[in-house]
């Protein structure tokens, strides 16, 4: 079921062995600019051609607007499970992300003062995927970090069911619990160019969040120089499973299968350094999948994104997960905490056999917007900085302003400035007046 790369003994590169998907060729690269530029020039009209081109959907601007009644309506129809499970959901992401506030502070040295105050933006976009299922559990995990960071107007952008048309109940359920300003039935790059230039219906935003596919990741990064956008690059679900004979083969099965059930373009990889290990593992995935509703998706990740890896030891297989650099890795091991000083490179590592990266997607607390595509090398999990601005404010008193003067003037002239020289020498003189008059 996955494809097999045996690494024992391997002592050479492992950036130049490890397989990796093409995020995007060209093709993908240049539809995605042609619809970001023309939604830009033509607003709601190509947002909506769009829509009824991608998703099968015959939108007007007054319906591509969710009314604000649906939303609670969303919740009173919604089964109370459901209701009860995304409350505790949101009070949980909600607690975790309160502990990222940190205060305002201030730094003083010679006379210059500096406050640093964390400012939040005035306004967020949050896409939510569709198309195969509806994701409640994304509105929570990127709604409720913007309204911590204090966000005032935060907008949701989902694609429309092609069946009904309409934005599924359990996502307007949750955007209602989120506490969401505005929601719009509208999808994939056209959401993002909606959302980053405005429309006649859709106010730009500072922001824009959240996971998607290529086409979303894509047109994320061609709008960065616009709004804002978190530097991990928030596309394909990944996961890397490492085990050993400790481990319970259907929890390494069923884990590695978990991500790939989002579909095509993802990466399932299981790790270990016992052969017999890789080989139970393998043949439990097969006989899961078979049975599996989403067999298709799976099956789909699998034949370009699935692979069992061998190694000689624990150290190389995180040696292997920090070339990967996943969005989830899970240490199913006899002991992961032995192995957690060796990670460098990983958006979330969940640790232990009662640790599987579902409590992550749903009810943990941390976002599970996490990077992909191998950006965990640098990129973080969303969180609350995403949605605010350190601002400095500096005051500088008579004193420290004489003894820092000179070593402005020096500074700016040696880089060419003489307009920054002369603003403190002005200053310098009429200080020296008033000294001696």
């Amino acid at each position: 079921m996955l494809n097999r790369l045996d690494l024992r003994g391997f002592t050479g590169d492992l950036g130049k062995r490890l397989p990796r998907p093409d995020v995007a060729g060209e093709g993908p690269v240049q539809a995605v600019r042609e619809i970001l530029a023309t939604v830009r020039e033509h607003g709601d009209k190509a947002v909506l051609e769009y829509t009824e081109r991608f998703d099968g959907v015959r939108l007007q601007p007054d319906t591509m607007r969710v009314a604000h009644a649906e939303l609670q309506a969303a919740v009173d129809s919604s089964p109370p499970e459901l209701v009860g499970a995304l409350v505790e959901a949101k009070a949980s992401i909600e607690a975790f992300h309160l502990t990222q506030r940190r205060p305002d502070h201030t730094y003083e040295r010679g006379g210059i003062v500096v406050e640093s105050r964390a400012i939040p933006v005035d306004s967020a976009g949050v896409y939510v995927p569709g198309g195969r299922g509806a994701y409640p559990s994304t509105v929570l995990m990127t709604a409720v970090p913007a309204r911590v960071a204090g966000v005032g107007r935060v907008t949701l952008c989902v694609p429309p069911d092609r069946s009904t048309g309409s934005v599924a109940r359990p996502v307007l359920a949750a955007a209602a619990i989120a506490g969401v300003d505005e929601v719009f039935a509208v999808g994939g790059a056209q959401a993002i160019a909606a959302m980053a230039f405005g429309t006649a219906t859709v106010a730009p935003v500072d922001v824009i969040v959240g996971p998607g596919n290529t086409y979303v990741a894509l047109a994320k990064r061609e709008v960065s120089g616009r709004v804002g956008i978190p530097s991990a690059f928030a596309g394909p679900s990944e996961v890397v499973v490492v085990a050993d004979e400790t481990t319970p083969v259907r929890y390494a099965a069923i884990d590695v299968m978990v991500q790939a059930e989002h579909g095509p373009s993802g990466l399932a990889w299981l790790v270990t350094w016992v052969p017999e290990v890789a080989d139970r593992v393998d043949e439990a995935i097969s006989e899961l999948v078979a049975r599996s509703p989403r067999r298709a998706d799976i099956e789909a990740t699998f034949a370009e994104g699935g692979h069992v890896v061998l190694v000689d030891s624990p150290a190389r297989a995180i040696e292997v997960s920090n070339e990967i650099a996943p969005e989830h890795l899970e240490l199913l091991n006899a002991d992961p905490q032995a192995l957690v000083p060796l990670i460098t490179n990983a958006g979330a590592v969940f640790c232990g056999v009662l640790s599987p990266a579902s409590l992550g997607d749903y009810v943990a607390g941390p976002s599970h917007v996490l990077p992909t595509f191998g950006s965990a090398r640098f990129g973080s999990a969303l969180t609350i900085d995403d949605f605010v601005k350190q601002v400095h404010f500096v005051t500088v008193d008579r004193a420290g302003f004489s003894r820092v003067a000179q070593q402005v003037i020096t500074m700016a002239e040696t880089e060419g400035f003489p307009a920054h020289a002369e603003s403190v020498r002005l200053r310098c003189s009429d200080l020296a007046e008033q000294e001696h008059p």
